[in-house]
């Protein structure tokens, strides 16, 4: 079974207003990082239960350089997000300037937690972390076939400056260890193209989508659950018009054409 989430970043509405129209646009849930104040957090928490909408916890701030103030943060994080009873927790984990022992240590620590917890952690294919690029995370797979990944190809493009066409084992090899796609469509010069729905990124589309036709029938063969979130994010990924700073589309329509086009191709009701 395959279900589908919107991000939260680039949201500017009241969350509550927000809940409700993922919940009429016909996602499953919402993933987002759940903030530690509070109130805050408890908004999040009881939109998403008033709405009957799923959650998956994000980690993105991985900012520290030192390793060991890096390794507090990572769990700290870790284990606020857990306490949310989330589906799963996504982690953009590490940093692509650590070293391969460096990296593992945080992998270690999110085993550790979710071990203690029993709440799923995976971890999210994204520029400037520790799966950067195909061929590093093929490497990293091969030596921890434990991890299980957030696939978000998009940024592979971006850092490989091509469609991958020379890195078909690593892409394979991440591919089978995928346990939830970010839909986002990029190309080889950024990680977003301006509007999936134009014909002059048709071709990217559809790569994007043969590599996301693997994931399903990974799963499906599998008999296993697979998540989506339709990640096209808000400027600066959101292309703009100079000195306007404009957007060239609409974020939400972008992600819900994603959502229609998915089910659709996938037969999801």
């Amino acid at each position: 079974m395959i279900k589908f989430f919107a991000p939260a970043w680039g949201n500017t509405l009241p969350f509550d207003r927000f809940c409700e129209n993922v919940k009429a646009a016909g996602y499953n849930g919402v993933e987002i990082a759940v903030p530690f104040d509070v109130a805050d957090k408890n908004t999040i928490l009881e939109s998403l239960d008033k709405h009957g909408l799923a959650l998956i916890g994000q980690y993105f701030q991985s900012f520290e350089t030192d390793l060991d103030e890096h390794a507090r943060n990572y769990e700290k994080y870790l284990r606020h997000l857990s306490a949310a009873k989330p589906l799963f927790i996504n982690c953009q984990t590490g940093k692509d300037f650590f070293t391969f022992e460096q990296n593992r240590r945080l992998f270690e620590v999110a085993d550790r937690i979710s071990g203690e917890t029993g709440v799923k952690i995976i971890h999210e294919t994204h520029r400037g972390k520790s799966l950067f690029a195909a061929h590093i995370t093929r490497d990293y797979l091969q030596k921890l076939p434990n991890l299980r990944l957030a696939l978000d190809i998009s940024h592979w493009c971006a850092v490989h400056e091509s469609m991958l066409e020379n890195q078909d084992d690593a892409v394979k090899l991440a591919i089978r260890h995928t346990d939830h796609i970010h839909s986002r469509v990029g190309h080889p010069e950024g990680p977003q193209v301006s509007d999936p729905r134009a014909p002059e990124w048709a071709p990217f589309l559809e790569a994007h989508l043969t590599w996301w036709d693997q994931v399903v029938a990974t799963h499906r063969e599998a008999k296993t659950g697979l998540t989506v979130t339709t990640e096209f994010g808000p400027a600066p990924y959101l292309h703009t018009l100079p000195y306007t700073q404009m957007p060239v589309a609409s974020q939400w329509d972008v992600n819900v054409f994603m959502l229609n086009l998915l089910k659709n191709r996938y037969s999801v009701g």
